[in-house]
């Protein structure tokens, strides 16, 4: 097997042994699968990265953890692997653990594998429990800042949180289907959540519910969680819930699967006359143009990843300290007739 890099290099960015890394490369046996595919990713990682190899500066290395639907974390993965270069002359690599399901265990079993092996920084998507917090306290007192990403881990040390409003989020939902529904009939709407661990999805729902409660009393919400955003388990869930719901008129999808959710209502006879969605992912595009989702809630990736790794640089002093605290995501109503041109 032939590559560019150095045996160190590669060995820094799987976060293994150089021994391990040489046996990888010459084919020598003896290792788990499971560290060979993370000695393949570390070689597909750097050769996505090589264009940052020539620039001048400080290096640090990011290692990115994240609990979400695959279609998500891809979307995350473009979005800062393009915000890099624009750096300079700071030259930032990444190594990503991207797990669209993962039990508590194995999320501290990474991050204290991340502190273990040396890192600059952290950006980490996971859900708000006590052991993940732990977790993310350790990493803080050994100097590795952790910057969370759209959802929060408010009770933890972590250093910032990069991302959108969550409540008001859920408020701009709640007005968008109240309004778009118009009837004033005793209607019900469906909230679908991938899980009730994740801070910004608890904060969505808390939104949401409040506002209908204040401008839109004839609307009452049905709740399903659990899904985990996976179009499988999220389109069995939406099933059961349209066949023990006959009042349901509209949808508000906080954790994503819309494509299955489209289909449930498909395959059930069932109008959706309100789909309000979040992130500008491929299948939410494709959904708004054939005019499935009538609303999606989104905030510039790109931006929000540029901001996250500015973070972990003015923590590791590479950067001057900001005067006052930065400002969230600004929260964008993409609709059929302004979905942005994306590369």
């Amino acid at each position: 097997m032939t590559h560019p890099f150095p045996v160190k290099v590669v060995a820094l960015q799987a976060g293994v042994s150089v021994a391990t890394v040489d046996r990888v490369i010459k084919q020598r046996g003896g290792v788990h699968a499971n560290t060979v595919r993370r000695v393949m990713q570390a070689l597909d990682e750097l050769a996505r990265q090589s264009t940052q190899v020539g620039l001048a500066g400080r290096k640090f290395m990011l290692d990115v953890l994240m609990v979400a639907p695959r279609r998500f974390t891809d979307a995350v993965r473009l979005a800062l692997e393009a915000e890099l270069p624009s750096l300079h002359p700071a030259v930032l690599r990444s190594r990503f653990h991207l797990h669209e399901t993962l039990d508590v265990d194995g999320i501290v079993d990474l991050l204290e594998r991340i502190r273990k092996n040396g890192s600059h920084g952290v950006l980490l998507k996971a859900p708000d429990l006590p052991a993940v917090a732990e977790a993310v306290n350790r990493l803080a007192a050994a100097g590795i800042p952790v910057v969370t990403l759209v959802t929060d881990l408010p009770g933890s040390a972590r250093r910032s949180y990069v991302g959108m409003d969550n409540r008001a989020a859920g408020e701009t939902a709640a007005c968008l289907v109240g309004q778009w529904l118009g009837s004033r009939k005793k209607q019900q709407v469906l909230v679908t959540l991938s899980s009730n661990r994740f801070h910004g999805e608890e904060e969505r729902e808390i939104g949401f519910r409040r506002a209908l409660r204040e401008r839109h009393r004839h609307l009452s919400i049905v709740e399903v969680s659990e899904g985990h955003g996976i179009d499988g388990a999220t389109g069995a869930l939406v099933r059961q819930a349209l066949a023990d719901h006959p009042a349901i008129a509209a949808l508000y999808s906080i954790g994503g699967g819309n494509a299955a959710i489209v289909q449930a209502f498909a395959r059930a006879g069932r109008p959706c006359q309100v789909f309000i969605g979040h992130d500008l992912d491929a299948d939410n595009v494709a959904l708004l143009k054939s005019g499935a989702i009538q609303a999606v809630l989104h905030h510039d990736l790109g931006q929000d990843m540029r901001r996250a790794c500015q973070e972990i640089l003015r923590a590791q002093g590479a950067l001057p300290a900001l005067t006052q605290s930065p400002s969230l995501s600004a929260i964008q109503i993409v609709t059929p007739w302004n979905l942005p041109v994306l590369n």
